[in-house]
């Protein structure tokens, strides 16, 4: 008979975002021209140029399942559109970058701070 121990199984990941949810907003996050982009600034949308869709925000496929479980939300009555995490969204996204199997602590450690989950750098100089 075998013990509890040897059937216990790996902890299941986070079902709150898709592989491909999950890519996007790894890559939306990520540096950028040398500049560490912020979770609060949302993720910068294009708009159509031309087209039945001209004007309208260009949404990627791997945000529409966002939009539509309402984990992101659109804002665009800025020239630029953008995406926000709504409150569901920030808990999943948090559970996200709290698993390193998701989100790797040293590349986005500007997010796990802004998240709360890692603590801001000290930048105090000693005397």
């Amino acid at each position: 008979m075998a013990s509890a121990m040897s059937e216990a199984k790996p902890p299941a990941l986070p079902a709150a975002f898709t592989p491909a949810e999950r890519d996007y907003i790894r890559r939306e996050l990520d540096m950028f021209f040398s500049t560490l982009p912020s979770v609060a600034e949302g993720f910068h949308l294009k708009r159509w140029r031309g087209g039945p869709q001209a004007g309208q925000p260009k949404v990627p496929q791997a945000a529409l399942g966002l939009l539509e479980r309402e984990l992101m939300r659109l804002d665009a009555t800025t020239r630029w559109p953008r995406l926000f995490f709504t409150d569901a969204g920030f808990a999943a996204l948090r559970t996200m970058m709290a698993d390193a199997r998701l989100a790797n602590p040293a590349k986005f450690a500007h997010v796990r701070q802004e998240l709360g989950l890692d603590p801001a750098p000290n930048h105090t100089e000693e005397p």
